[in-house]
């Protein structure tokens, strides 16, 4: 590991883990441990779902590097691996290592065993920040719950949490049975 913070491009060419896999905060490479099967099985069976109900144009990608562009391309860089992205198609052609904030419509993550501060507060904020329009935040404690973030003027707007089945027509029309989940 270099001796100092790292930028998205030093952190692209470190390559992946053997373990688990790894963000860049601020420059700091931190390693995040495998979140169990049960998790993994929620965002396969929601990639799915959703798969079915993106409009032509757009994609989803699982488990990603993302570059979330908050600082200059010579500072400390931020990237975060979440769960699900929905990004237009165009973005998956250009080939590079870590895909943009800028180029992803929705972003999804999936309450982990350690990670609900993460993922409610600060990866909150973080993609807030990076300009993403909409974050879903899966919670799969005793019943399935989404709670759905729309960017507004300074962060993240929270619609309550549903459980049962979540309707929305944005960023696009879905419709999913969260207790479909987990079987």
């Amino acid at each position: 590991m270099p001796g100092h913070l790292l930028t998205i491009e030093e952190y692209a060419a470190l390559g992946g883990t053997d373990v688990g896999f790894t963000e860049l905060l601020e420059g700091r490479v931190v390693t995040c441990p495998w979140s169990g099967r049960r998790h993994d099985l929620a965002v396969c069976l929601l990639a799915a779902a959703l798969e079915r109900q993106l409009p032509t144009g757009l994609a989803f990608v699982v488990a990603n590097d993302l570059d979330l562009g908050l600082s200059p391309d010579d500072g400390p860089g931020f990237a975060r691996r979440p769960d699900l992205l929905i990004l237009g198609r165009a973005a998956l052609d250009r080939g590079e290592r870590l895909l943009r904030a800028a180029d992803v419509l929705l972003v999804v993550e999936v309450v982990a065993p350690g990670s609900k501060r993460t993922d409610c507060r600060v990866k909150h904020a973080e993609y807030a920040d990076a300009g993403i329009p909409h974050y879903w935040i899966v919670d799969l404690a005793e019943r399935v719950s989404v709670i759905a973030c729309r960017l507004g003027g300074s962060g993240y707007v929270d619609a309550p949490a549903v459980t049962g089945t979540f309707v929305t027509e944005l960023p696009f029309p879905a419709r999913l049975d969260l207790d479909a989940l987990i079987p």
